[in-house]
């Protein structure tokens, strides 16, 4: 039996790791994907503290070199079903295997909705992004698609559009949802141009994005960029863990900076919990507090 059973890989699962281990506890950390998180999708990361410059998959590598070399043990598989049994909480997965654990950390991060379009997951880090926070600065004085109406999209065009050459708003309808005050700062950048009533049809490019083909009012239309932003939301799975915790009206997990749940021994950290800021330094900060959470809660118990 572990002392802390971390269900996700990513920045705030490897961090949470990290702390217990160096509390002298005993983890295990199941990742379903690979380790690392979405931040492995990013081709270079150029916000997090300390490092200069290091590509996402790189980061990921060492965030788990540096869990596992404090002594925590790691399995690749989909946890399926996570129960409490007696004073003990039993985490199961998809390959059939059964893990024990005295507490548990929800690290289950939340994904960016796609566009669901022929070869997305194929183009991202190649011209298909999904952070303009951590990516945009890589596109500066290139042309650039942003797809989405809320307000994330809005930010996303409103930032992007500082630095690259062209920024192209698609939305699918004709009016934005997001606050009236971005659209009209937008609306004041001559680099930024709207296309409402447009979906997304295809990439164009090989190897890398030279084109955004839409559908806009049932004519075809290629856009020329280099980039696509997709802004269409993210959405959490914790379907599996639903009755230990308190959802919010989007699926994520309604717990404030203490990551604490309303279930004795289940902690939640990173992107799957209720924020408004999802950055890689908040996942590993939440990482940090839900492990010293769970130490103090097993020195007591």
């Amino acid at each position: 039996m572990f002392d802390i059973i971390v269900i996700g890989g990513g920045p705030a699962g490897l961090t949470a790791a990290t702390y217990a281990c160096r509390a002298g506890k005993s983890v295990l950390v199941i990742e379903k994907n690979a380790f690392g998180g979405q931040i492995t999708w990013s081709p270079r990361v150029e916000n997090y503290p300390g490092f200069l410059s290091v590509t996402g998959t790189e980061l990921g590598d060492k965030l788990l070199e540096q869990a596992m070399e404090q002594g925590t043990e790691v399995e690749l598989d989909e946890v399926t079903a996570c129960s409490r049994e007696g004073d003990a909480w039993q985490v199961n997965c998809e390959s059939g295997a059964v893990f024990e654990g005295r507490s548990v950390i929800l690290a289950a991060g939340a994904k960016p909705r796609m566009l669901g379009l022929e070869r997305e997951e194929e183009l991202v880090g190649s011209g298909v992004c999904y952070c303009a926070v951590c990516d945009g600065a890589f596109y500066a004085g290139r042309p650039v698609a942003v797809c989405g109406g809320g307000n994330s999209a809005l930010q996303d065009a409103l930032l992007l559009s500082e630095s690259c050459s062209k920024v192209y708003l698609v939305h699918r309808r004709d009016s934005f949802r997001g606050e009236r005050k971005l659209v009209e700062s937008l609306q004041k950048r001559e680099n930024v141009e709207f296309v409402l009533n447009a979906r997304c049809k295809a990439f164009e490019g090989a190897e890398e994005i030279s084109g955004l083909l839409i559908d806009q009012n049932g004519m075809e239309k290629l856009l020329p960029v280099e980039g696509v932003f997709v802004a269409i939301g993210h959405q959490p799975d914790l379907t599996a863990f639903a009755s230990y915790l308190k959802l919010d009206q989007k699926g994520y997990a309604d717990a404030d900076e203490s990551c604490l749940t309303p279930t004795e021994g289940f902690f939640v950290a990173g992107d799957c919990r209720s924020k408004s800021v999802r950055q890689l330094t908040t996942a590993a900060a939440d990482g940090a507090v839900a492990a010293l959470a769970a130490v103090s809660y097993l020195d007591h118990h």
